[in-house]
């Protein structure tokens, strides 16, 4: 009889362990050998606000210069970096809110919804067309390329990324990973749109993941990550708990304040 007892007890403690290990793995629905198409929208665009350093280069450096001169860039954008004060070759500018970019000797251009190497096409027909360089090659990154991870991660909080092609899954390994406690089968995406703020939630468990436009992350995103229902139970627990505790302990002074007054 105390073999069989001990027996159901392992077979209770596999199950749950099994259960448990399912609770916490992602893409569940996944077969070995499995395809999955890499969307063609995952490109970051530029957007009102952007910081971006615009770097031009051309066989003969010394027509580049006025495009990368720290003096140029800080009078048309009106905003001082110290980035332009220390390194003439990654001057620091700001889209404006009407999604324009003031560059040296070329003026403005639109880039608002463009990707990276779009606007280094227009940029470099603007050069040519103008007749300044007959070749220019032009280089434009983002200068603040950061997403948020908060919640039931290991390490949450804002991370600088340092190329413009990142996925779910990697602000996850960023973040030192979900906790045990995290909810796999909602995290939320908040992302700026127009003003707004959207919210899409995603099932870390299921393939689905690949086809949300959300899987690859863009600027400024913020990853939430919830408690599960355990974790959520617990601390409302705790925090009921708390507040009885506090109440018994002023109940028992206030009792306690009338007994030596009365005295």
């Amino acid at each position: 009889m105390k073999n069989f007892r001990f027996l159901i007890l392992g077979i209770a403690a596999l199950l749950c362990s099994c259960n448990a290990q399912r609770r916490v793995l992602y893409l569940q629905d996944v077969k070995d050998g499995a395809v999955v198409e890499v969307p063609d929208n995952y490109q970051i665009r530029i957007k009102p606000l952007d910081q971006l350093t615009v770097v031009v280069n051309s066989k003969n450096p010394e027509l580049a210069v006025p495009f990368n001169s720290s003096s140029s860039y800080s009078a048309l954008s009106g905003i001082p970096s110290s980035s332009s004060l220390t390194n003439n070759s990654l001057q620091v500018l700001t889209v404006n809110e009407e999604g324009m970019l003031n560059l040296p000797i070329i003026g403005a251009i639109k880039c608002d919804g463009m990707t990276r190497a779009e606007l280094s096409r227009a940029i470099e027909r603007k050069i040519i067309e103008g007749g300044y360089i007959a070749d220019p090659n032009v280089n434009v990154r983002f200068a603040n390329l950061t997403v948020s991870v908060l919640g039931e991660v290991n390490r949450p909080g804002r991370y600088e990324l340092t190329r413009d092609k990142l996925t779910l899954l990697d602000a996850l390994a960023l973040a030192g990973d979900m906790t045990i406690y995290g909810n796999r089968e909602n995290v939320a995406v908040i992302r700026e749109c127009d003003g707004k703020n959207i919210v899409t939630l995603l099932d870390m468990r299921s393939k689905d993941i690949f086809e949300s436009p959300c899987f690859y992350l863009q600027q400024n995103d913020i990853v939430m990550i919830s408690p599960n229902r355990y974790k959520a139970a617990t601390a409302e627990i705790n925090q009921n708990r708390t507040f009885w505790l506090s109440i018994t302990s002023t109940v028992i002074s206030l009792a306690t304040l009338i007994v030596t007054i009365t005295r």
